[in-house]
């Protein structure tokens, strides 16, 4: 797909690592200039570095209200447009509801559901007003499953999904796509919050994800026909069930 995106200019949030760095990755392999949006600054530069000037970093803490306002503004101050945004960064809280802890709920709901929103809202006017653009949200295969050991992460992912397919319906007239990618579980730092026990049992049955995996549907989704919308891939590792 070696250049499928040339002129496209793609922004990117949770870019610095895990399956954000890896579709910024691919998404510059296709030819596009990328802005990589994450609140990480030295991991953030590390990667721009080694990914060339093609890559724009932008620092940015999407739990800031006032800093998350400011994304849409800064990402064309950097790149002159968006023509496709990748709502990735998000966060995890797993384990039994009685054991969470009631801050961290806040503060996943919050990144996980609306910044989402907002970012999908900030950048709707751009992509109507030039009449074309792509919006994928990084969802999770817990929007299709109700997984015991997960509920809030879970819930957040179940909330999104039907956000996005219902933005989808509304603007898919003025000539955009809406999707969601929905993978099982992918070796990233996240999953450092998962139970031990189903930690240790996913690696033994080979039961994880890489993020490049993703990375690859999500290159597929943005390279269709613009008669075509992926509305959401569910993928998962071969030996999930086990």
């Amino acid at each position: 797909m070696a250049h499928e995106l040339e002129g496209r200019v793609a922004a990117v949030t949770g870019a610095a690592s895990g399956i954000g760095l890896a579709c910024c990755e691919a998404l510059l392999a296709a030819g596009a200039r990328v802005v990589l949006i994450d609140r990480d600054n030295n991991a953030l530069a590390a990667a721009c570095q080694r990914l060339g000037a093609a890559a724009l970093p932008l620092v940015l803490d999407l739990l800031d209200p006032v800093a998350c306002a400011q994304l849409v503004p800064r990402v064309l101050d950097a790149a002159g447009r968006i023509d496709i945004f990748h709502a990735n960064a998000g966060t995890y809280v797993g384990g039994d509801l009685v054991d969470a802890d009631t801050a961290a709920i806040d503060r996943m709901l919050n990144l996980n559901i609306n910044v989402v929103m907002k970012n999908v809202h900030d950048v709707l006017p751009h992509m109507m007003a030039r009449g074309s653009g792509d919006i994928i949200v990084t969802s999770s295969l817990a929007a299709h499953f109700p997984t015991p050991w997960e509920p809030v992460y879970a819930a957040s992912k179940w909330a999104i999904d039907c956000f996005v397919q219902t933005v989808r319906r509304q603007v898919f007239k003025h000539g955009l796509r809406v999707g969601s990618v929905s993978p099982g579980p992918v070796i990233s730092a996240l999953l450092a919050d998962w139970p031990a026990d189903k930690l240790q049992q996913a690696k033994a049955a080979g039961s994880l994800l890489d993020a490049a995996d993703v990375a690859d549907v999500v290159l597929f989704m943005l390279t269709r026909s613009r008669g075509m919308t992926i509305r959401d891939v569910v993928m998962l590792p071969t030996n999930f069930d086990l």
